[in-house]
């Protein structure tokens, strides 16, 4: 099954390395990582991705929270949350094929960032199914390129890391 942490750490250098060589040592594969800077700027936050079984996230979080630089862990896999994502997919774009391009990225909701003479790049948000399903749509007229910031997620109401 598919996990979404959240941890909390000490904007320090060398705390990434650490947290992902813990995962490492476990034989984990982390699917996504985005950190950044929290509001606070002595701490960052970051969003991991990691597929696996109850009892080994169970594991790890007890683990993450051992290591000196780790303030909070959160799995917020069965919390109610909003995810998102941000892509930027680069597509052929022929003078053919251009319209039918514009309408998709329209209909979702995503935008045309640069137009080149026989390309398009395509900035687009959301949760991982949307993202997804747009790249399936536009697949068939040739990606080029395709850069993902990985998972981010933030909990509903009061609820907060």
């Amino acid at each position: 099954m598919r996990h979404t942490l959240s941890v909390l750490v000490e904007n320090k250098p060398g705390v990434l390395a650490r947290v992902a060589g813990l995962f490492k040592r476990r034989g984990f594969n982390i699917e996504s990582l985005a950190v950044s800077i929290t509001q606070d700027p002595s701490t960052s936050r970051m969003t991991i991705v990691v597929d696996g079984e109850e009892q080994m996230i169970e594991q790890i979080e007890k683990q993450l929270n051992k290591l000196i630089d780790v303030i909070k862990v959160i799995d917020y896999t069965f919390s109610p949350t909003l995810e998102r994502e941000l892509a930027l997919v680069k597509v052929e774009a022929t003078p053919q094929t251009r319209r039918e391009i514009l309408d998709l990225t329209h209909i979702f909701r995503a935008t045309v960032v640069d137009v080149a003479e026989n390309s398009l790049i395509i900035e687009i948000t959301g949760d991982v199914e949307k993202i997804d399903a747009f790249i399936s749509l536009v697949t068939p007229y040739g990606i080029k390129e395709i850069v993902r910031t990985g998972k981010i997620v933030m909990a509903r109401g009061l609820q907060s890391l």
